[in-house]
């Protein structure tokens, strides 16, 4: 569904990804994982639109959109959730909910269909966002993204920061979504939450991509030592 080829991208003149090629096939997850610094949220910001290669394509289901918009990549299927459980803190949950499905075609079903999948929202529907746990909020930010009705959903250390509890929790909605037919690209750097929900991984250093294969737990010892070099 999607495909990176030969990226390269950057900031000012430093590029932080170098050639970098990655496919991810309709109904897989495929997690991405490195070290802080090794280009991982790059490679995500560009498959959403944020960063324009210098030179590379992006593919979505065989059409080039490299130079469409955010906005753009949205309609055609794409959805992504940044780093750091984002939220507006001074709305309620209800409200964070509200303003994704206002923009959307049927998207007071699909506030429902969030409460169905994510049962605390619904506990929490009147508590502003900013009181919510990282663990609901990261749900949170993850249903605010569902309600567009993506295709593809791009992750982006969904983990960091939750306690190990929430993580299982949130690895069985990612695993749930993907067995309904979404596409997923995981960005982490939790090895073995990754690995577990992820039928393919690709590891990243420097920019490049240093390591690839099947998921699952089988993986952990040439993930971890393909993240030591």
């Amino acid at each position: 569904m999607l495909s990176l080829q030969n990226i390269h991208v950057g900031y000012d003149r430093a590029d932080v990804l170098n050639g970098v090629t990655l496919e991810v096939p309709a109904g897989q997850i495929v997690a991405v994982m490195g070290h802080n610094g090794a280009g991982k949220t790059t490679l995500a910001k560009t498959a959403v639109g944020l960063l324009t290669p210098r030179t590379g394509r992006v593919l979505l289901d065989g059409e080039d959109v490299t130079k469409l918009r955010p906005h753009q990549r949205v309609k055609r299927g794409i959805s992504y959730v940044p780093q750091g459980q984002l939220s507006f803190p001074q709305l309620t949950t209800a409200e964070n909910l509200q303003v994704v499905a206002d923009g959307v075609r049927g998207g007071g079903e699909m506030v429902a269909l969030m409460y169905e999948r994510f049962p605390v929202l619904r506990e929490f529907a009147g508590r502003k966002a900013g009181l919510l746990s990282g663990g609901q909020r990261q749900q949170l930010a993850i249903a605010r993204a569902l309600i567009t009705g993506p295709r593809l959903l791009i992750l982006d250390e969904p983990t960091e920061g939750i306690q190990p509890s929430i993580v299982a929790e949130i690895e069985r909605h990612i695993v749930s979504l993907a067995a309904d037919g979404l596409t997923v690209l995981l960005v982490e750097q939790h090895v073995g939450f990754a690995l577990t929900a992820s039928s393919q991984y690709a590891v990243m250093a420097s920019g490049r991509i240093t390591s690839h294969g099947e998921g699952g737990a089988a993986a952990t010892d040439a993930v971890r030592a393909a993240m030591t070099i």
